[in-house]
């Protein structure tokens, strides 16, 4: 049945009155939300407290620390020496090589004197190494008894960390000269036993019998200058011989990183073919400088950092002379710095700042920072521990500006 016709000043429902506005309101509302500022995604790290390393990291090359270039005491026909690189030898009982002497080969009376000053001169100079080696014994007894003493006050707590490394230190180093007393007293006797077979040589109507070279000290052969067979003369290198364990590095720093360093510095040796890094302690900074062209072509005054190695021979038994290295130099560590990611500090009106995720909102803080090694960096004031800092904040990053973090783990 048909709808009754509508009359035609019928007013339109109430509902449908209000739709247009409805509309009006919701496309209003769309365009407030979205206009509406977002907050900004930007990456937060927490500030913590730990311990904080700073280090020189630069290339060093091994060294054997005693190394003993063995020549000819007199002229003569040399033998044919058959020893190789890394041939092991013992101190007095190894024969490295054989002079033999030509008939009618005497010292005159003036050579003769000569040569018997040098065997007296010899002589003391064993006596001399002996008692060095003596009173380096004594210091070492010493250090032990006083390190001994240190760690039973330590675990009282009766001195500081910083006494009891240092009492370490002192017994590291005379133990060190301790060894190198025993090196000399053995060189010593080498070169006495050297002369006075000179000496012998040279007596008219001594038999020409052939002079013997033995090995001056434990060790190894590390380099033979001269193996064939030919006539030398006095002074002439024959080989090289040492004690491949004892090993030092030698680092290469640039001359404004060496002044940071101080002898007794840990030193950390990465990167040299083993699973674990090798400790080694700073002996010296050579006082003088060089100048080095690096790969870019800019000239550099480097300097020369001399380490002993601490590690026992066991952990690196294959660590050889002249050996590259990766050195990492302690020059300052604190075990429980307050610290915070470097990359979240920044520069602006002469003054270090950061800016702090707090609240939903970016808030600008002034710090004081301290020591850094490029990838943390020490807060003395500004930051409190567990706040959480923006980490490489861009230019829309401002004061109360909204931010959404996302939290990345720091290195």
């Amino acid at each position: 049945m048909p709808s009754p016709a509508r009359p035609a000043n019928a007013r339109p429902a109430p509902g449908r009155r209000l739709l247009p506005w409805l509309g009006l309101a919701a496309l209003a509302g769309a365009v407030a939300v979205g206009l509406w500022p977002r907050p900004l995604p930007v990456e937060t790290a927490p500030v913590t407290r730990g311990p904080l390393v700073v280090t020189v990291d630069d290339e060093g090359m091994t060294r054997v620390r005693h190394r003993h270039v063995i020549t000819s005491p007199a002229g003569g026909q040399l033998r044919r020496i058959d020893w190789k690189a890394g041939a092991e030898v013992v101190a007095g009982k190894t024969v490295l090589a054989v002079l033999e002497a030509a008939p009618g080969d005497f010292l005159d009376a003036r050579l003769q004197a000569q040569a018997e000053a040098r065997v007296r001169a010899a002589g003391a100079a064993r006596e001399a190494a002996a008692a060095q080696r003596e009173r380096a014994a004594a210091a070492e007894r010493l250090a032990a008894t006083e390190l001994t003493r240190a760690r039973r006050l330590r675990e009282e707590r009766v001195i500081s960390p910083q006494e009891l490394e240092a009492a370490q230190l002192r017994a590291e180093a005379t133990a060190q000269e301790l060894r190198a007393a025993g090196f000399a007293v053995q060189v010593a006797t080498f070169e006495l036993q050297q002369a006075e077979a000179v000496a012998a040589r040279g007596t008219p109507g001594a038999p020409p019998e052939p002079l013997v070279i033995t090995a001056p000290v434990n060790g190894r052969i590390l380099r033979v200058f001269q193996e064939s067979a030919r006539v030398v003369p006095a002074g002439f290198p024959l080989l090289e011989v040492g004690d491949a364990t004892d090993l030092e590095v030698r680092i290469e720093v640039l001359s404004r990183d060496g002044v940071a360093v101080r002898p007794g510095a840990r030193v950390l040796l990465e990167q040299w073919g083993g699973p674990e890094p090798l400790e080694a302690r700073v002996r010296l900074v050579e006082p003088s400088a060089f100048t080095k062209i690096s790969a870019l072509g800019v000239e550099e005054q480097r300097v020369y950092v001399v380490a002993d190695l601490t590690d026992p021979p066991e952990r690196r038994p294959t660590l050889g002379d002249s050996y590259r290295v990766e050195a990492r130099i302690v020059v300052w560590e604190n075990p429980a710095a307050l610290q915070a990611p470097a990359g979240a500090l920044f520069r602006r009106q002469g003054a270090t700042q950061a800016y702090v995720a707090a609240d939903g909102r970016a808030r600008l803080r002034t710090v004081r920072p301290g020591r850094g090694n490029g990838l943390r960096t020490e807060i003395l004031e500004g930051l409190r521990e567990g706040e959480q800092v923006i980490v490489y904040p861009g230019d829309q990053v401002a004061e109360g500006r909204a931010v959404r973090g996302l939290t990345v783990t720091a290195p």
